[in-house]
Parts: C-alpha cells; sequence; structure tokens
C-alpha cells in the first residue's frame, strides 16, 4: 500500500479508493438478493472440547422466508439428525411425576427455534464427533440451500490422578501423583511453594505420572503446584496439591511380659509414635480376637491404654499390639502372664514303715507355677529343694509345667523314725499369694513301752482292787495279752484277775484277796512289725514308818514353828501330810490332846499356844494307806509373853553387787508400804510405829537426815502411804510392832524414789468435814459466777452488772419510746454490732480467769 501510494499521485488515489467502496456495496446488494444460509456461530471450524456441550444454530437469510422448506442438519455420515423426541410425562394417583425408564437423551437433537431458525443440540461433545456438519434447505421448491461447518474437537486438560492432599511416607520413595489427560499433549511442570522445582539434582524427578520425590523427609512437607499446559490450544491449568509428609508408627513402650494377678483389675499400656497420631489396638493371638469387643476388656485406641475389669485364668496368652495409621502398620507381641494364686489341689496322707522310705506329695496350680515346698506343723523353719544339710535322711524334689501352670513337690524321707511321723504342711507359692494344706505321714512301728519303764510300781491293801494299765505304743495299735505266773491269764480263767480292752491300751483288775497276787505281771504287745514285753509289780501298801525327826526351829511365847524330816517312802506311795498331837506336860491323858495336820510342803507351825507352857509333842506320817504310828515324843516350853515378833515388809528389794538391797518406788513423791502381821507374843498388836528419813551414803557409810525424819503411827492396818517424798532421793524406813510389853525390833528396808519429770498428782488426806467442803465449794461458784459477770460486763456489755448499768443510764426519752413500743414485737429488734450475743468461754487455770469469745467447743472448769 505504501509502494501504491508513492507511485500514484493523490488525486488517483482517492478515485481508487471510492471505486473500491462502490464495488463492495454492489457485491453486499447481490448477496442480499440471493438466498443463503447462515450458521452462527459464524467461524467456519469449531474448536470445542470433548465432554462440552455446543449449540450451532442454522438462520436462512432469504427475500421470503415462506418459500424456505425442509430446514435440516446432517451430521458427519451424512445422516439428518432428528428433532428431539416429545415425551409426555406420566403422573401416578398422588401427582407425582414417573421416572421414565429407558428413555435416555439423545447425544444430539435439533430443536426450532423462534425466527425460523433450526439449533443443532449436542449435549455432550465426544472425539468421534468431530467432522463437517451441513445445514440443508429447499427455497422456492428451485433452489436447494446448504452451508457447512467444521466442528475440531480436543481433548481439555483433565487431572486424571491428583489428589489435592497427598501424604508421602517419612524416609521412603514417594511420587507426588499428577496424571494429565488432554488432547494434544500437554507439557508440565512443577513449583513448591510458589518456586519452580529443578530437577537437575537427584532429589526430585519428574515421571509421566508425578514428581518422584527420594527419602522423603519432613522438610519435604510444603504446596506443591503441578501445572499442565497445551501449546496448540493456549490452555493453562494447575492443580495445587498439599504435601503432609506422613510418619509410620513405631511402638516405643510395651513390656515384653505382663503381669496380672487373678480376680483383681488390670491395665497396660501400649505406646506408639506416628503421623498422624496411630491407632491402637489389642489383639489376642489364640483367637485373633480385637479384644475391645470381649467381655471386661476396654482398649482405648489412641492411648493404646487396655483395662481388665477382672482378670482371670483363661486371660493367660499372647497379645499383640497393632498400632496403624496412613503411613502404615506396626504390631509388637508381650505374653500376659496372669498370677493366678496357688491353689494346692492335691496332698494325700500317707503311712510308711520304720526303717523304710515314706514319701509325701504336693500338687498345686497358679500361674507362675507355684514353688513348692514342706514344713514340719508348728514350726517356721521350711525345707529346702534338695537334700537337708541337717538330716541328708530328707530330700524335697520339685517340678515345675510353666505353660499349664502346675507344680509338684515330694518330700522324701529315707529310713523313716517314728520322730518323723506327725503333720506336714505343703507351701505353694509364687507372686501371687501362698497357699498352704496339711497332710499327715504315719510312720508305722512295732509296739513300744519305753515310756512305761520308770513308773512306780502299782499298790493295794486291804485287798482293794488294783488296775494294772499296759499302754502300747505302736502303729497299727497292738494287741495286748496278760501273763501271770508265766502263763496267760485268759486261759487261766480266775476270776480274781480280770482284762478290760485288749490294745492299744488294756487294763487288768487284779483283787488281791490272798498274798500270792502281790507278785508280777507281764503285758506282750503284738502288731504286724513285731512285739514288746513290758514288767508290772503289785505291791502291798503299808502306812509309813516312824517320822525320823521333828525338832523347833522357832518359838515365840504362842506359836512354835518345826522342823520335820519324814520317813523313808517306796516310789510311787508318798507321804500326803504329817500330823502332830500336842497337849500341855502335866496332862497325862492323850485323848484330850490338839492335833494338826500339814501338808508335806507348808511351813510346820503350831499356833494358839500358851505363853511359859510346858507342851508334849508327838509326830506321824500319812499316806494313802493311812496315818502311820506316833513316834518323836518330845516336850517343850513356850517363852514369857514379850513384844512382838518384827514385822516382816512385803517388798522385793534389788541388790546391785555389794551394795544394801534397795526397794525402788515407781513414783517420784509417794510411796506405800506395806508388812504381814507378825507374831503377837501373847499379847494383841495395838499399833505400828513408821519412821523414814532421807539419807546419802558419804564413802559407803549411810548418813541419815536427822532433821527431815518423819514418824508415824498407824492402827489396824497393814499398809501405809507416805507422801510429800522428794524425787530421786534414798530413804531408811523402819517399821515396828507394839503390844502392851512393848515395842518389836525394827524391820528396816531401803527405798529410792524415782526421777520427778512427769507431772504427778499429790495424793492428800482429807483434811477438811464435809461441810467445810460444801461451804468453800459454795464460795468458790460464787465468786467464779461474779467473775465471770464481770468480764461479760467489760467485754461485750452483757450480764446482770451490764443491765442494772444499761438500766441506771438510760435517759427519760428511752424510757417513753420503750413504753410506746410495748412488748409483743414482730421481729427481732436489730442491735449494733457492739451488742450482739457472743458465745463465750471462761477459765481458770488456778490462778487467773481467762475469757475467749467465739463457739464454745468444750467446758474447762477449775472447781
Amino acid at each position: 500500500m505504501g509502494e501504491l501510494r508513492k507511485s500514484l499521485p493523490l488525486p488517483s488515489i482517492s478515485v481508487f479508493i471510492a471505486l473500491l467502496l462502490c464495488c463492495c456495496s454492489l457485491i453486499e446488494l447481490t448477496q442480499a438478493q440471493q438466498p443463503i444460509l447462515e450458521i452462527y456461530p459464524k467461524q467456519e471450524v469449531q474448536r470445542k472440547p470433548v465432554g462440552k456441550s455446543m449449540i450451532l444454530t442454522c438462520r436462512p437469510t432469504v427475500p421470503d422466508r415462506g418459500l424456505v422448506a425442509d430446514l435440516q442438519w446432517k451430521d458427519n455420515a451424512n445422516n439428518t439428525i432428528p428433532p428431539k423426541p416429545n415425551y409426555y410425562p406420566l403422573y401416578d394417583s398422588k401427582g407425582n411425576r414417573k421416572k421414565l425408564i429407558g428413555r435416555n437423551q439423545p447425544p444430539m437433537y435439533t430443536e426450532t427455534l423462534p425466527g425460523d431458525s433450526l439449533a443443532l443440540m449436542i449435549t455432550s461433545l465426544s472425539s468421534e464427533m468431530g467432522g463437517i456438519y451441513y445445514c440443508t434447505a429447499s427455497y422456492a421448491n428451485s433452489e436447494i440451500l446448504v452451508k457447512g461447518v467444521t466442528i475440531k474437537t480436543y481433548v481439555a486438560i483433565t487431572w486424571t490422578n491428583a489428589p489435592e492432599s497427598q501424604y508421602p511416607t517419612l524416609g521412603q520413595d514417594y511420587v507426588v501423583m499428577c496424571e494429565v489427560k488432554a488432547d494434544p499433549n500437554p507439557t508440565i511442570d512443577w513449583l513448591r511453594n510458589g518456586d519452580p522445582i529443578r530437577t537437575t539434582n537427584e532429589k526430585y524427578v519428574v515421571q509421566t505420572n508425578g514428581l518422584l520425590i527420594r527419602n522423603v523427609q519432613e522438610s519435604d512437607e510444603g504446596i506443591y503446584t503441578c501445572r499442565a499446559a497445551v501449546i496448540e490450544t493456549g490452555e493453562l491449568l494447575e492443580r495445587t496439591i498439599r504435601v503432609e509428609v506422613f510418619i509410620q508408627p513405631v511402638i516405643v513402650s510395651l513390656p515384653v511380659n505382663l503381669e496380672a494377678i487373678e480376680g483383681k483389675s488390670f491395665a497396660a499400656n501400649c505406646t506408639a509414635t506416628g503421623k498422624p497420631v496411630p491407632e491402637i489396638s489389642w489383639i489376642r493371638d489364640a483367637t485373633q480376637l480385637n479384644v475391645a469387643t470381649a467381655d471386661r476388656f476396654q482398649v482405648n485406641p489412641q492411648t493404646g491404654l487396655v483395662t481388665i475389669s477382672s482378670v482371670s485364668q483363661e486371660d493367660y496368652g499372647t497379645y499383640t499390639c497393632l498400632a496403624k495409621n496412613k503411613a502404615g502398620v506396626v504390631d509388637q507381641k508381650t505374653k500376659l502372664n496372669v498370677l493366678v494364686r496357688p491353689h494346692i489341689y492335691e496332698l494325700y496322707n500317707v503311712t510308711g514303715s520304720r526303717t523304710k522310705e515314706v514319701a509325701i506329695t504336693c500338687r498345686a496350680k497358679g500361674r507362675p507355677a507355684p514353688a513348692i515346698t514342706f514344713r514340719r506343723w508348728g514350726s517356721e523353719e521350711e525345707y529346702t529343694s534338695g537334700q537337708q544339710d541337717d538330716d541328708p535322711r530328707i530330700n524335697l524334689e520339685t517340678d515345675f509345667d510353666e505353660e499349664r501352670g502346675e507344680s509338684t513337690g515330694t518330700l522324701r524321707i529315707a529310713k523313716a523314725e517314728r520322730a518323723d511321723d506327725g503333720l506336714y504342711q505343703c507351701i505353694a507359692r509364687n507372686k501371687g499369694s501362698d497357699a498352704f494344706k496339711t497332710g499327715h505321714i504315719t510312720v508305722e512301728f512295732a509296739p513300744d513301752f519305753s515310756h512305761m519303764k520308770d513308773l512306780p510300781p502299782v499298790f493295794s491293801w486291804e485287798q482293794r482292787k488294783a488296775n494294772l494299765s499296759c499302754l502300747a505304743m505302736g502303729i497299727p495299735n497292738a494287741t495286748i495279752e496278760w501273763y501271770f505266773n508265766g502263763r496267760k491269764i485268759k486261759d487261766q480263767f480266775d476270776t480274781n484277775l480280770k482284762i478290760v480292752g485288749t490294745g492299744p491300751r488294756s487294763d487288768l483288775i487284779v483283787h488281791p484277796v490272798t498274798r500270792q497276787y502281790y507278785t508280777g505281771y507281764k503285758c506282750i504287745a503284738t502288731n504286724i512289725h513285731g512285739s514288746a514285753e513290758h514288767d508290772m509289780q503289785l505291791k502291798e501298801a503299808r502306812v509309813p514308818d516312824f517320822v525320823s525327826e521333828a525338832k523347833p526351829s522357832q518359838l515365840t511365847a504362842t506359836t512354835m514353828t518345826f522342823d520335820i524330816r519324814g520317813p523313808p517312802t517306796e516310789l510311787g506311795l508318798p507321804i500326803l501330810a504329817f500330823s502332830v498331837q500336842y497337849k500341855e506336860a502335866l496332862n497325862p491323858d492323850w485323848s484330850s490332846a490338839f492335833n494338826r495336820s500339814w501338808t508335806p510342803d507348808s511351813p510346820y507351825i503350831v499356833e494358839g499356844l500358851r505363853p511359859q507352857t510346858e507342851y508334849s509333842f508327838r509326830f506321824a506320817a500319812r499316806n494313802q494307806v493311812g496315818l502311820g504310828n506316833w513316834g518323836v515324843n518330845q516336850q517343850q516350853s513356850t517363852p514369857r509373853r514379850s513384844a512382838p515378833e518384827e514385822p516382816k515388809p512385803l517388798h522385793n528389794p534389788i541388790q546391785h553387787d555389794k551394795e544394801e538391797p534397795v526397794v525402788v518406788s515407781p513414783y517420784s513423791d509417794h510411796f506405800e508400804l506395806r508388812w504381814g502381821v507378825p507374831a503377837d507374843n501373847g499379847e494383841p498388836i495395838d499399833k505400828y510405829q513408821i519412821k523414814y528419813c532421807p539419807g546419802i551414803k558419804v564413802s559407803g557409810t549411810w548418813t541419815e537426815l536427822e532433821k527431815s525424819c518423819n514418824s508415824v503411827e498407824v492402827v489396824e492396818t497393814t499398809s501405809f502411804e507416805m507422801t510429800h517424798l522428794e524425787g530421786n532421793t534414798y530413804y531408811r524406813i523402819e517399821l515396828k510392832a507394839h503390844n502392851a510389853i512393848g515395842y518389836s525390833s525394827p524391820a528396816s528396808i531401803i527405798m529410792k524414789t524415782t526421777r520427778g519429770n512427769d507431772v504427778i498428782q499429790v495424793a492428800e488426806r482429807q483434811v477438811f468435814s464435809s461441810a467445810a467442803i460444801v461451804g468453800i465449794a459454795l464460795g468458790g461458784v460464787l465468786l467464779l459466777l461474779f467473775v465471770v459477770d464481770l468480764l461479760c460486763c467489760i467485754t461485750v456489755h452483757m450480764g446482770v452488772m451490764a443491765t442494772m448499768c444499761r438500766k441506771a443510764k438510760r435517759s427519760p426519752s428511752e424510757i417513753d419510746d420503750e413504753a410506746k413500743l410495748g412488748r409483743d414485737e414482730k421481729e427481732p429488734l436489730r442491735t449494733p454490732t457492739g451488742s450482739i450475743k457472743q458465745n463465750s468461754t471462761i477459765e481458770f487455770d488456778g490462778r487467773f480467769v481467762h475469757s475467749r469469745s467465739g463457739e464454745i467447743i468444750g467446758k474447762n472448769s477449775a472447781v
């Protein structure tokens, strides 16, 4: 155009343009006058993506549209495209439209539009639908109108496998999936957190189906962008993918062995880490059952805590802890040992023979299999496994079956002895508890009379029947036979000999009508292990011989004490008593003598004698047969009346080395002296004199503090309480008895009081009469009430004195107001804080009175 503009002058160019415009107008006028078909959109080539819907509209451009006929569309195979079929809707009885089954909408159809246009409707474009489509019509029945349009299909960028959230696993290679479908084929590139990914290193590799990330780490998390572009169509599409690195579960805490106690609750943790937080389940291997569905089991899938409400023995076994998340699954096994309390289910009594082996077996159940041992009944010492050090004859054998939870223990005794006979306690022990059961070992042996060898002979007299008892020790029980004069008694048919019982005890009742029965007898015991015999003697008993000696050891004006030595005795016939007859020497008749008897272990004292009187005494001994002959005749005189005998204090002194014995008082300020009544020597005792003096020892010599001595006389009593003593102090106490003749010789003891650290309640003697005590108490109560009332008046403005003070200080106006108010109040008057009643406690500590307001917790009174 520029060259044309240079070759022609300006007027010529203007003429050329005008001619060009005229030609264009002529052409348009010519076309407007010719009938044609127009397709909208007007592009002759329509590019559309597969799967999309589209519409093409064919419109006739003719002078007279009434002359247009047979307007239709032809597909790419030159087939006429039919219009959309008309379906008439069907309705049910309730007015709801019924679904049309088997009548699908066609992929393409024609539809007449207002203005005599015909539309081609394609509901879903497929790649097979590409090609040339024609719109045809006839005009005025003489001219055929045809207009074509080309449809070119392409596949748009489609994400076939590109999840927006993807989760690789730590430490593994992972492909971030981004599979794209497009036609023409797209080009793919990647961005991470908005920055292009360089694929020059080995970390990232772009593959046809995505982006390969080698050895995924947590640092690889982020936002990845998969970008697809089709250069031919200019289409660009991005897919944002959030990549979060998952970590496979790892069980970090699960003991190899778990222990639970039968009947009790149990809990165990299976702790696992991972991302996301793994879900934990427990599987019982024996049944492959998830224990969360079992009775008594509860599982927390987040924490892995499994609890058993009440453990049963059947819960024993192997369990698998399963930790699972999206990154994987991991499991670990553990064994649950149910600590079943031991139960001894078998322990039988056993019997063996002496010098032979005997064994007792104990069987028990429990988990873990219990340890079994034995011990003798009544002993705390248990047998150890294997041979016993102190007795090699005894051996303890044990056997365990951990799988079944059973144990067996056998106690073997080689060459059993009689001492091994008795009760044995089986002990089954494990971590859960202990179980006990007792069995008996019986050791059989031949009869034995060793326990009877030291028995005395049997005595009889005056033809009294005698019982000869024969007891044979033996297992099994022995059978006993009696022999007399070398022959079996049962074969003699002697009515004076009667056998009662045949074993293991047998009694021979002998009626000694003649002296021939006072002789020896033999009993023979027999069982399956042997026999034994024992000889017994029946002797004729006699009264004791004369008393060997009786001499006075202590004389008083009214009593006489003797030392008596009895006659010789036989084993089995002891002296039962000693008797004495005494009378005044001037009386020759023993029939009027006094009699007195003593047991052999008592003091031999004759009381009630007259002072200054001579007496005759004779003595005899008594046994089961009777009283022996009187003997040891002697005469003895009592002394004249005199002062009483020395009283004897009833205290047990303590002697340290060569020091004088000391009686220790349990108190620091008082001591009770007790004594026995001495002999009065012919005159009754009328009083006792007690003297006690503190003292010290200087160089081993006792020194009394005479100025601190106390002297007291008491009557009709055998005890006296000394008070107001000093703590940790020695006292010498002298006690004398008095009668009409005078004082006895003093009995002396040393007494020591304890230290006075503790508060001692001093026992005081009553020095006031009852009336005086009542008066003092009443006065004290009145004084205390006065003090309390005074304190209440001062502190809380209450009490009798406070009331009197308020009445004295009231003004006339207050009195008038009170009269106006009257006596009946609808509600309590509100008083100032200072006049509110408060509980108070009053305490008297012996010197001062203390008042304290507040709730009264308890009472304390010094009255």
